[in-house]
């Protein structure tokens, strides 16, 4: 190639440096260098950069590091000792070792050095990148927490407007017949709220209406009917505070009721009320 400027900046001299030419482009670069001075003069301007980036950008790297490098190369060096020891059989193959030695080419000091820096260089870059994937992951697991959390509570939010909805439809609808039942004798202040559904038969308590005096934990509320002087049982239930429950509760369905009553029972329900225990009634119309 003619035109030297255009050979510099084809980029070959950079390879060549670098050791990524085959052994007929490498033959080519040395011709060319010994042809001409600008070429090699290139050749040096090439090392002399990449050794300064090197040497700019290189860290030190810590004392673990530099202990697992060392043993590393110890470990390996003693390997090699040990090959060459299990190859080692008589004067004659002594001989054929020192000819073959005499063919080994002994690389530039100027080369050894420039890929001594370029290795640490390369070393450095790997840790950071490696630090910052690590930092990126990191985030990243950050950022699906925030938005698990985020969208946990924008269902939980969804539930309580469609419970809410569900709450009004219930008050609006007239199919439902709401009933006010009042405290008796044995509690005054006690009160509670229930939608009875005309159609489908089904009795719901408003549980954050409901007002009724305390029972132990061997206890529950149990609700009942009164049909033609007959209790018939609708079901237990617990405080409006407590894990069963939660603002409306569906209870046993019954076609037809003349009155309502709570009485306190143990846990679990009676078969029939117990008149003492009885905290508030209600008709039905």
């Amino acid at each position: 190639m003619e035109n030297i400027k255009e050979y510099i900046e084809s980029g070959i001299l950079e390879l060549y440096v670098l050791g990524q030419l085959s052994p007929e482009e490498k033959l080519q670069v040395e011709e060319m260098t010994a042809k001409h001075t600008a070429v090699k003069a290139e050749i040096e301007d090439i090392e002399r950069s990449m050794e300064l980036f090197a040497e700019e950008h290189a860290l030190e790297p810590s004392e673990g590091l530099r202990s697992k490098i060392m043993g590393s190369m110890v470990t390996n060096l003693g390997d090699d000792r040990t090959f060459t020891k299990s190859h080692t059989r008589t004067e004659e193959i002594f001989e054929d070792d020192e000819r073959d030695a005499d063919n080994v080419v002994i690389m530039p000091a100027r080369q050894t050095t420039f890929f001594k820096y370029a290795f640490a260089a390369c070393l450095t870059l790997l840790v950071i990148s490696v630090y910052g994937l690590v930092t990126m992951y990191n985030k990243l697991q950050d950022t699906n927490t925030q938005l698990t959390a985020m969208q946990l509570d924008k269902q939980k939010i969804a539930n309580e407007a469609s419970f809410k909805d569900k709450e009004l439809d219930i008050y609006r609808d007239t199919i439902y017949r709401v009933l006010k039942l009042k405290g008796t004798a044995k509690a005054p202040s006690a009160a509670m709220t229930l939608a009875w559904n005309t159609v489908n038969k089904k009795i719901i308590l408003d549980m954050k209406s409901i007002k009724l005096p305390d029972h132990d934990k061997q206890h529950q509320y149990q609700l009942w009917a009164l049909l033609g002087g007959k209790p018939v049982d609708l079901g237990v239930f617990d405080a409006a505070n407590s894990v069963d429950t939660s603002g409306m509760k569906e209870m046993k369905a019954i076609a037809a009721a003349d009155a309502f009553a709570v009485t306190i029972e143990p846990m679990g329900g009676s078969v029939n009320p117990t008149i003492t225990e009885m905290v508030v009634s209600g008709a039905s119309k």
